[in-house]
């Protein structure tokens, strides 16, 4: 097969470049600007007639993004690309995934739908899976699961002395055990009830006996930061000094990064899967695996 062509949009600059080096490929090149009252302008200046592209897009902040993907995917396909593959480090619209009242939309599956229509197969990083076992459940073109557990243990290992992990809620056991297990330190998971999207109230098991070691607490979405604030707090309370606080997708909605800078803890910090100043944990070499594995090299 020949080599593919990549190219990467808006803020996933630096991921999309670290991908593209891994891969040693071709770069593509376009104009992508906005005209006066908002539409979209786009040019493709790159050859991608029978050749495969690699579209490198975080789906974070999604309504303001998807449209000028599609036309981006619909440009290539007019240009005579043979296939193209979506890198979405973030997947959107993975929350909806039931109608818990009459009328609610399940935005999880008309997304799914459009995703399938516009593009030939997906590479996505830990996308939010909770009620679906996996993304083959709404996703009919072939997808691609990156984990960032490798990664994350790699970072624990070399950077944080004694670690005991800790996660969220009950949902996020399988992964912050594996996360555990790859790092070879002990785990233990956070009881949470949910009030409304910003009021949590944290149950914390006894750890008495963990004081001694680096509480990480670990959680796929660092979105407004309620939960891992609260257990911070708590954590405090019971004598334990120092904190960490790991995530693989970097939201933090409004003012929790610094809330968390604010926090007393050690360090707060993020896989690269959506560009923030916290990323430290690199996912490139991950993904360009398995798009290797996608293109069957």
């Amino acid at each position: 097969m020949t080599s593919p062509v990549l190219f990467h949009l808006d803020e996933n600059t630096v991921l999309g470049k670290k991908i593209h080096k891994q891969l040693g490929c071709e770069m593509g090149k376009w104009e992508l600007r906005n005209f006066p009252d908002g539409e979209t302008y786009l040019r493709i200046l790159s050859q991608v007639e029978d050749k495969t592209i690699v579209l490198v897009a975080s789906l974070n902040q999604p309504d303001e993004k998807i449209l000028r993907l599609l036309f981006f995917s619909q440009a290539l396909r007019e240009s005579g690309a043979k296939k193209i593959v979506l890198v979405a480090p973030y997947l959107a619209y993975m929350r909806q995934d039931k109608a818990f009242h009459e009328g609610e939309v399940i935005t999880s599956r008309y997304f799914a739908r459009i995703i399938c229509q516009y593009f030939d197969a997906l590479v996505t990083v830990d996308p939010h899976l909770h009620r679906y076992h996996a993304l083959s459940e709404i996703y009919t073109i072939p997808c691609r699961v990156v984990h960032a557990a490798s990664s994350m243990a790699a970072w624990i290992r070399a950077h944080v002395p004694q670690a005991l992990l800790i996660g969220p809620d009950s949902e996020s056991q399988q992964w912050v055990r594996e996360v555990a297990q790859q790092a070879a330190v002990p785990y233990t998971i956070l009881e949470k009830i949910r009030h409304g999207d910003e009021k949590v109230q944290v149950s914390i098991p006894q750890i008495e006996e963990w004081k001694d070691r680096s509480a990480v607490l670990v959680d796929d979405i660092i979105s407004t930061g309620h939960t891992m604030l609260e257990s911070i707090q708590q954590l405090k309370k019971l004598g334990v000094k120092r904190i960490y606080c790991i995530g693989v997708h970097a939201i933090f909605a409004g003012e929790a990064y610094n809330l968390f800078l604010k926090s007393g803890i050690e360090q707060v910090l993020t896989c690269n899967a959506i560009e923030h100043s916290s990323n430290k944990i690199d996912l490139s070499p991950e993904i360009a695996k398995s798009l290797g594995k996608l293109f069957g090299s």
